[in-house]
């Protein structure tokens, strides 16, 4: 991962962009929904997102 994309400070606030293929709906799906909020989960645990 490239130093440009760490995060350096923890307090701070973060946006977070995303690319949505085939306009899928993602947040009005349960499946898709679930696996979002699980990558995020994921993310906080493991790789101090």
């Amino acid at each position: 991962m490239s130093s440009k994309y760490k995060f350096v400070n923890g307090d701070g606030i973060y946006f977070v962009t995303a690319t949505v293929v085939d306009w899928v709906d993602v947040f009005t799906r349960n499946i898709y929904r679930d696996i979002l909020l699980d990558s995020f989960s994921y993310c906080q645990k493991h790789q101090g997102l």
